[in-house]
């Protein structure tokens, strides 16, 4: 839990550090909270929500006898309220109209920081015969969201609540996220009820505990933007699948193989044959050959190619003739000899011929 808690600290001081990218978020830090709402006919929630706009502007100014006069001067018609509601820190318009005899509209305002609906408690579990198991806490669905006894201010705000009201009843505002019902729960804080703490249950604080949007309200459907970023200069959106009644935009053109950075020392092999090769004067006619085969014969006429450069005698050449035996002549063909290759006389071994003309003249005598 000291991990944990540590983690909502630090996002809790992000989110005071970024207060004005949230105000530009919400239009505006303040705005007139609703204390009390007398007309029934009008869906708006006391505590929940804030009047931040009136007739499509943004209300900075606190003074109430501006607001008062926008809603009079609209008398006989209808006056548009920008809402923001703390379940889900979303906005809305609302279309209320305004009636002739008395141009009110039944709610009391309250000049707040919208910030101050940050300071909320979840309840994430519960210690049975503990004194919030006494008072009817649920987890992970109760959310403690203030008190009758007073303002209630930070992390620590709740447990400085508690402490001073030991072995008292103490009065605390808790909202039910699953049945979207607010109650009033009384709890009295002990530390010899046999657990620890001094109410008995886990509470988390911060921005990953914040009033979640209600379970009423349609979920996403498939296919919405969730996030939008921005997009890179010259990105062009592109549609998950051709079709004929979804075409790709023409501005798209596939990336050319002329178009690709090629290193100027390293020699590009020839592309892979899809159809048999022509044939050639004094060679095979070749097949058409795998791509693992391709590079193999790429660098086989590469090594040929050399061989011939470099006047290389070929491997599979007619070795020369043997000896003569007994001074009995044989005639063979000779074979051509290579360009530059001297003719040889005699055979290569001068041992060889000094046996021959021995053999020669023990015949002839």
């Amino acid at each position: 839990m000291s991990v944990f808690g540590a983690l909502n600290r630090f996002i809790s001081r992000l989110d005071s550090d970024s207060a004005a990218q949230r105000s530009k978020v919400s239009h505006g830090a303040f705005g007139f909270q609703v204390l009390r709402n007398k007309n029934h006919e009008i869906p708006i929630e006391p505590w929940y929500d804030f009047v931040i706009g009136i007739n499509g502007r943004q209300i900075d100014d606190p003074d109430p006898n501006l607001f008062a006069t926008e809603v009079r001067n609209c008398s006989g018609s209808t006056v548009t309220l920008t809402l923001w509601n703390a379940k889900g820190q979303r906005l809305r318009d609302m279309h209320i109209p305004v009636p002739t005899p008395s141009p009110t509209l039944g709610i009391t305002l309250q000049w707040t920081p919208l910030a101050t609906t940050d300071d909320v408690w979840h309840v994430l579990d519960v210690i049975g015969d503990s004194p919030a198991d006494n008072a009817g806490l649920l987890p992970y669905g109760d959310y403690i969201i203030g008190t009758p006894e007073g303002i209630v201010h930070g992390e620590s705000g709740l447990g400085e609540l508690v402490e001073d009201y030991l072995s008292r009843p103490l009065r605390l505002y808790v909202y039910n996220h699953e049945y979207a019902v607010t109650r009033l729960v009384t709890i009295t804080p002990s530390r010899s009820w046999g657990g620890n703490g001094a109410l008995g249950c886990v509470l988390g604080f911060g921005a990953l505990h914040r009033l979640p949007v209600p379970l009423t309200e349609p979920p996403a459907a498939p296919g919405e933007t969730l996030f939008e970023t921005a997009r890179l200069s010259g990105d062009i959106a592109r549609p998950l699948a051709s079709s004929p009644s979804n075409p790709p935009p023409s501005s798209y053109s596939p990336i050319q193989s002329s178009d690709l950075l090629v290193p100027a020392s390293i020699a590009v092999p020839p592309p892979f044959p899809t159809s048999p090769a022509p044939q050639r004067h004094g060679r095979k006619a070749r097949h058409a050959v795998s791509p693992n085969r391709a590079f193999d014969e790429y660098f086989k006429e590469g090594e040929q190619k050399s061989k011939e450069e470099d006047f290389a005698p070929p491997a599979k050449a007619a070795p020369p003739p043997p000896p003569t035996k007994l001074g009995v002549a044989t005639h063979l063909p000779v074979p051509p000899l290579s360009a530059g290759e001297p003719r040889q006389t005699k055979s290569p071994d001068p041992e060889l011929d000094d046996e021959e003309e021995i053999q020669h003249e023990e015949v002839s005598g």
